[in-house]
This record gives C-alpha cells, sequence and structure tokens, in this order.
C-alpha cells in the first residue's frame, strides 16, 4: 500500500512556467491514493486552466479567498483543516516571498496561515532568481518555520539558461511526500564541513570548505527516503529539509558526533574535510604578535573515516571523499584500499575547482568499478552520487561504467 493511500494532499499552483506540470503531479497523487484538491492563485491562470486541474482532481477547483458560496461555510478555514499535506508546485520567487511574509490577501496565503497540515514548496525559478539572497533567506526563514522545501532541481529553463531553478519533476515530489525512495527506511550519517582547531581563543587551523557538497548530499539522501544525521563542521548553510543536524568546531567533536550516531547506520558518507591535525594545546589566552618567530607543534587527528571502516559492526556502505590536487585516479583509490570504503568520491581542488565553488565534478571509485559525474551545480552531482550509493546497498557487484 502507497504511504500516500488515503492522504489529503492540497496542491497549490503559483503563477509561473512549471505549471504545465500540475496536472501530471495531480494525477500520479491520486494514483498513489491521496484524495487532492487544488488551489490556484491569480497568476497561475495565466498558464493553466482550473478547467484542466478540475478534470485531474474530480473536484472544483478554488481560486479566490472572497468567493461568497464557499465563504458562506468558512471555505478557507475548511480546506486548511481538511489538508494532511499541502503542496505548493510549482511555488515562484514572489509566492516564496509573500509566504516568508505570511501575507493573506489571497486564497493560497490564508490557507498557509491557517493550517496545521505539513507545507512543501517545490520552488520554480530563474537560476539568477533562485540565487538571490532574498529568495535564500525567505526559503531559509520558512524552514527554520518547518516548511520543507523539496528542490529546486537543475537543467535547461524555459528562458533558455541552464541551472539551478527547475521544479522537481512530478514523481519526484510525489516519492517526497510519500517518504518513499530507493533509500526508504535506511539511515545515514553524513559529515560535511570543515573542522576549526584552536590555536588560541581567537585562531584556528583550518581549511576552504563550504560544507555545500556535503550539504548537498544530505539533502538528496532525504529525498531518497534516508533517514539522515548530518554532522556539520561550521558553516553558514542552512539545514536541508528532513535532515537531523548536529554541529561541532573540531575534529575531536565530529568523531565523537559521528561515533555516537554510527550504531545502526546503513552508511556513512564523510564529505568533511577534517583538519589532518591539531595544536598540540591550545593558548589559554590571545597570542601576542612578536619578532620573534614562533613554532608551534602539531599532533594527528583521529581518522574518522579509517575508524567508521574499521568497526565490527560497520554500516552497510562507507562512503569517502577525497580532494586532490594531482594524481587523482591513484591517490583516491590507495586510500580506497588504504581505509578499506567501499567506495570513494575523487575531486580535483585549486584554481576555481573544489571549495568555495558552487559546482563540482566527481570521479568515483569502488573496487571494481568507475563512475564520472560531469560538472555541475552540486546539488545535481549529489543526486547522481545518491544513485550510486543506492545501487551500492542493492547490488555490491556493480560493473565498471
Amino acid at each position: 500500500m502507497s504511504a500516500l493511500e488515503g492522504k489529503k494532499v492540497l496542491v497549490g499552483v503559483t503563477g509561473g512556467i512549471a505549471a504545465y506540470k500540475a496536472p501530471e503531479l495531480v494525477r500520479r497523487l491520486r494514483d498513489a491514493g491521496s484524495q487532492v484538491r487544488v488551489v490556484m492563485t491569480a497568476g497561475a491562470e495565466a498558464f493553466i486552466t482550473p478547467l484542466t486541474l478540475q478534470a485531474v482532481s474530480g473536484h472544483r477547483v478554488r481560486q479566490h479567498l472572497l468567493d461568497p458560496e464557499a465563504e458562506a461555510g468558512m471555505g478557507h478555514i475548511e480546506l486548511a483543516r481538511w489538508a494532511d499535506e499541502i503542496l505548493v508546485a510549482p511555488a515562484t520567487a514572489h509566492a516564496i516571498a509573500r509566504f516568508a511574509a505570511g501575507l493573506a490577501d489571497d486564497l493560497l496565503g490564508t490557507l498557509l496561515l491557517a493550517t496545521e497540515a505539513r507545507v512543501w514548496l517545490a520552488p520554480a525559478m530563474n537560476r539568477v532568481m533562485w540565487a538571490a539572497p532574498s529568495v535564500r533567506d525567505n526559503c531559509a526563514l520558512l524552514e527554520s518555520r518547518g516548511v520543507r522545501i523539496l528542490g529546486p532541481g537543475s537543467g535547461s529553463q524555459a528562458c533558455g539558461e541552464q541551472g539551478q531553478g527547475r521544479m522537481l519533476e512530478p514523481e519526484e515530489l510525489v516519492a517526497a511526500l510519500a517518504g518513499g525512495g530507493p533509500l526508504a527506511g535506511r539511515r545515514f550519517v553524513v559529515t560535511a564541513g570543515p573542522t576549526h582547531e584552536p590555536l588560541d581563543p581567537v585562531r584556528f587551523i583550518g581549511n576552504r570548505s563550504s560544507g555545500r557538497m556535503g550539504f548537498a548530499l544530505a539533502a538528496a539522501l532525504a529525498e531518497a527516503g534516508a533517514e539522515v544525521d548530518l554532522v556539520a563542521g561550521p558553516v553558514h548553510l542552512s539545514t536541508p529539509p528532513g535532515v537531523r543536524r548536529h554541529d561541532v568546531q573540531t575534529a575531536l567533536a565530529m568523531r565523537e558526533a559521528v561515533m555516537g550516531r554510527i550504531g545502526g547506520a546503513d552508511g556513512f558518507v564523510g564529505v568533511a574535510a577534517v583538519a589532518d591535525y591539531r595544536p598540540a594545546k591550545a593558548a589559554g589566552d590571545k597570542i601576542k604578535k612578536s619578532e620573534a618567530s614562533m613554532a608551534v607543534e602539531l599532533v594527528p587527528n583521529p581518522d574518522i573515516l579509517a575508524e567508521v571502516a574499521a568497526l565490527d559492526d560497520r554500516p552497510g556502505l562507507v562512503v569517502g571523499f577525497a580532494a586532490e590536487t594531482r594524481d587523482l585516479e591513484n591517490a583516491a583509490r590507495g586510500k580506497l584500499r588504504a581505509k578499506k570504503l567501499d567506495l570513494i568520491a575523487a575531486n580535483r581542488v585549486g584554481d576555481g575547482l573544489g571549495f568555495d565553488a558552487e559546482d563540482n565534478a566527481l570521479e568515483v571509485f569502488g573496487a571494481d568499478a568507475h563512475w564520472t559525474l560531469s560538472p555541475k551545480p552540486k546539488t545535481a552531482l549529489a543526486r547522481e552520487l545518491v544513485a550510486i550509493i543506492s545501487e551500492g546497498l542493492l547490488d555490491e557487484g556493480k560493473p565498471s561504467r
């Protein structure tokens, strides 16, 4: 039986070109056993007709807040109480801003304020709009209130450009609502970001990792249905929807957080750029500048990835990351063997590659397998890697490709 069997799903359609996908979304939700009602904004009517959505949902489409017939029975409250889930797809930049501001000047905005159901948004907009700080801030604010953001995906856009901002496909949205996907029922622990090893109260040894790849991977695992614990170093990123986040600063704290959560996990993905060394002793007070040279004794940090792989009850799949400046394949395969990993994802860093970049490319190696993931946004790259991880859990004998 589908996890959506008998669920009451309210679909909100706003005014973007991706509204053409709404009938297919409604159809797939009904195929999964859901009862579906549709609310359209005024802008949505420029792209698709209410009659189309009425035909696929089997119910009258609601469009106006001040509808005398519906509001005689406080229809907006009735709809808000009726829904188990509310999915806004597409969610335009304008709609997201209105929802974040709590505006209630149309039916959909009012429903979102009046509901106790789970709310999901599927953003769809031009890639530059999606990257705009105001849009990102609005999404982060909504996520902090419990709204789940699904996507967006990456690819060709109606404007002719390429990039992140495409609405996820209807089947992906339905899978997310159902909590389904190839990794449903699996649990993963993921590390992301750098670690900061203190020299004194104001200085530390660190690196340039932004954490974007690890956060994108945690989001993609959750989209695929997995339960995810994300152990994050010091980064400035929003927690992906459906992910449990645990913030740490140092390698020792990251190791403690991982070991406290790894028991019973199906997979571990070590994306974090953990500092190899830490000062043997951090100064209690700020170190003052002087003319004399200064030597700092460094001691090795624990190898979290190798420790997880060496556990007697290790997860079913242990995946490492390798950032290399040269001889990428030999270095990555050497780490794969030495640390007894199942997979390793390697990328070149330096000269605008890897750290601090929006895009990335990966060479993924298994004992007898090799995948090349071409340059693309880290969110899209993460989904491709999750597909490989899913295969690895289901079938360990994948051929080279």
